[in-house]
């Protein structure tokens, strides 16, 4: 017995379909990895297994229910207005999380789905417009020149720069950062990034609906969301609750420093040096005999002899967020998913 069936108004790449058996083999002319998702999607299994990014602890397996995928799309077609025959754009793998929740939500909601190679421009040659679409931040610069041809767009794996932040101000797309992990499929809560009715609107993380939100004796982030996952899910982010629908996102514990007994938080200290530096960086701890950790920048590529000064002459960086050695590496080390491993990273020092 088949666990799930599809809306009557999906398409995929324009076709209708009258089965499940008919989608699953033209699915096989677009990729393998679309067609192997849809035969799980479609089997007598009650879950899916993704892998974790790690948010949570080390990256691992996990079986995600597939009843709770179906109503995280719903929450996400509920929040962003997304009704049947809305037009949307798969560009990520779906041999993750947030490609395979692009072809839920597109299968639940009746959306008409395309898909596309996730290449540096992938919508240069479309001549298609949609409204609504999932990238990461480097897909979105790359497609900054025709991200008009999408009108609500969110972004995940990976936080969006200060430059890019400062680009999308001027195009018209409706662009939200959003905060999530494999645990909670995808993407519990979202930040509009631009296209704001007033200054107010700015800033913060706001939850999507039937999620509760706390924060344990570390500080992090707790989420309780019975929809989408029979347990809590304690994460490693350190947060600021705002209100019991918002929160601020501060960094992970796992990141943060301790130079002479002052706690750093990595994220918090490189959103201050995005303002000078244009090259990808990270900053971190490297043991001290004095400090304990003393804290370090690390940047890809070639030596900048001036940088130091222009980050002492930082007004926004305490005396304590000044790193106190600043190293160059030719590349760095990525993730699976193009996130910069920084574990990795560190070790070619």
């Amino acid at each position: 017995m088949k666990n799930n069936t599809f809306h009557s108004a999906f398409k995929l790449q324009g076709k209708s379909f009258s089965s499940e058996e008919e989608m699953i083999d033209f699915s096989k002319e677009i990729s393998v990895e679309v067609a192997e998702f849809l035969t799980n999607w479609f089997d007598a299994t009650a879950f899916v297994e993704v892998k974790t990014s790690g948010s949570t602890g080390n990256p691992k397996i996990i079986q995600l229910q597939k009843f709770h995928m179906i109503n995280s799309a719903k929450a996400t077609g509920d929040y962003f207005n997304l009704q049947e025959n809305t037009t949307a754009l798969l560009c990520m793998s779906p041999n993750y999380i947030a490609g395979k929740m692009m072809l839920v939500r597109a299968l639940t909601l009746g959306w008409h789905l395309d898909i596309l190679e996730p290449t540096s421009n992938l919508l240069k040659n479309s001549d298609k417009n949609y409204d609504f679409s999932a990238m990461v931040p480097m897909q979105l610069h790359n497609s900054l020149p025709d991200i008009h041809k999408i009108k609500k767009l969110i972004v995940g794996g990976g936080t969006v720069s200060n430059e890019l932040l400062s680009k999308i101000q001027k195009v018209k797309t409706e662009i939200f950062a959003t905060y999530g992990m494999t645990e909670t499929i995808t993407h519990i809560a979202v930040k509009k990034l631009n296209v704001f009715a007033d200054a107010v609107e700015k800033s913060n993380f706001k939850i999507l609906p039937n999620i509760q939100i706390s924060v344990d004796d570390r500080g992090c982030l707790v989420i309780d969301a019975p929809t989408i996952s029979e347990e809590k899910v304690i994460t490693n982010d350190l947060i600021e609750v705002i209100s019991s629908t918002e929160f601020k996102w501060l960094g992970r514990i796992d990141n943060v420093i301790n130079s002479g007994g002052i706690k750093l938080i990595p994220e918090q200290i490189e959103e201050k040096l995005a303002a000078i530096i244009e090259n990808r960086f990270f900053v971190s701890g490297k043991k001290d005999e004095i400090l304990g950790e003393k804290l370090i920048l690390i940047i890809e590529g070639i030596k900048n002899e001036g940088l130091l000064n222009k980050i002492q002459q930082l007004k926004s960086l305490s005396i304590y967020e000044i790193p106190k050695e600043i190293c160059f590496l030719e590349k760095f080390t990525e993730t699976e998913t193009n996130k910069i491993d920084r574990a990795k990273t560190l070790r070619f020092l």
